[in-house]
């Protein structure tokens, strides 16, 4: 492929079709790392994989702002033949999320109009609760002037903002009784503690509404003198974390309660300049925009939390819909307009005074508790 030139239907679709039958579960991203790197250079990227595993691929084209675009490339775990049907392409990770990170490839490569620096990277373990690639990024890497992470947002639709999440684990350890004694058993503390986050959350706790945390149970284990339990709680925009772990605590003193992980929630405005570029280029395409939030996270959360002056949202073609299902797939044509979208956006944002602050709206609510 000459660098400089747009990249086809055929080469783009044939680059997804290589990424899904190289399996990538998380931790285990090194093969897709490697080919991403020598497909990028082919394209006129220089490239790279950097010291946590991420792929990185750079192109300059002049002076001017920096865009990077940033996907995952890591899958959950599972096994589904990579096939095509009916204009559909199948496989692990064709949503969630190769299909919009070997989109941002595409587009990258074709946003000839860009002057300035364009940084794509495939980032490792957005899967597992650390997001280590992500964090390795905005760790190491200078703020860009605008960022676009990759997720399925549909190839028509932008991802304004995410709910936060954080993830709890209660342990609890007693003394070796017999099972009759009166005393209660570690599995019978422990098993107290879903109905006492769902009672500390308090009415409308649930995972349909943006402005209200929602919960999960994810595992319980135990037995009479050891068990566990770890929970999920999904965090509006806002939400006071600190309080909600004094109060479990105080109403779950028998065990210890701590945090493995939590990323605040995020959101920008519809005036940012990555939504206003990401809009010029489904117009450009004949879609008609829409603007959504999602009730999940993703590095979006992650990067937000130290870039929160940095324009960014969230976009990529693909169903969310069909995101760790047995039937997970991408519609061809929607790839392929995702690729023009994300293009257009680019070049878009490279436009003098494309990236110069409007009003526009960050809200990022806590921090990491302990």
């Amino acid at each position: 492929m000459t660098p400089g030139h747009r990249v086809s239907d055929t080469h783009a679709v044939g680059l997804l079709r290589r990424m899904l039958e190289i399996p990538s579960p998380s931790y285990g991203e090194a093969a897709l790392a490697t080919f991403l790197v020598d497909a990028m250079a082919e394209l006129g990227f220089d490239t790279h994989i950097d010291e946590t595993g991420n792929a990185i691929g750079e192109i300059r084209r002049g002076s001017g702002p920096t865009v990077m675009l940033l996907g995952h490339l890591d899958t959950v775990p599972g096994d589904l033949p990579v096939r095509s049907e009916g204009g559909r392409l199948y496989g692990c990770g064709a949503v969630d999320a190769k299909g919009p990170l070997a989109a941002m490839i595409c587009a990258a490569a074709s946003a000839t109009g860009l002057r300035g620096r364009v940084i794509v990277a495939g980032v490792v373990e957005e899967e597992t609760p650390g997001s280590r690639g992500a964090t390795a990024i905005r760790e190491r890497h200078r703020p860009p002037d605008a960022l676009v992470v990759g997720e399925p947002s549909g190839w028509s639709s932008v991802v304004l903002g995410y709910k936060g999440k954080a993830d709890l684990r209660y342990r609890v350890q007693r003394s070796s009784v017999h099972p009759t004694h009166p005393d209660p058993k570690a599995a019978e503390l422990v098993v107290r503690a879903w109905p006492a986050l769902l009672d500390a959350l308090g009415p409308g706790t649930g995972h349909t509404r943006f402005d209200q945390p929602g919960a999960t149970l994810t595992s319980i284990t135990g037995e009479l003198t050891s068990a566990e339990a770890e929970l999920s709680v999904r965090t509006p925009i806002g939400f006071d974390l600190a309080a909600l772990l004094a109060e479990l605590r105080r109403r779950l003193p028998e065990g210890e309660l701590t945090v493995v992980n939590s990323v605040a929630a995020c959101r920008v405005g519809r005036t940012d300049p990555v939504v206003r570029a990401l809009v010029h280029g489904i117009r450009q395409q004949r879609g008609r925009p829409v603007m959504k939030v999602k009730t999940a996270t993703s590095d979006m959360n992650t990067l937000a939390e130290a870039w929160s002056g940095v324009p960014m949202a969230t976009y990529g073609p693909g169903d969310s819909k069909l995101d760790h299902t047995p039937d997970e797939h991408i519609n061809l044509a929607d790839y392929t307009r995702g690729i023009q979208v994300l293009r257009a956006a680019v070049e878009q944002l490279g436009a003098p005074g494309a990236i110069a602050p409007p009003a526009r709206l960050r809200l990022i609510s806590g921090k990491d508790v302990r």
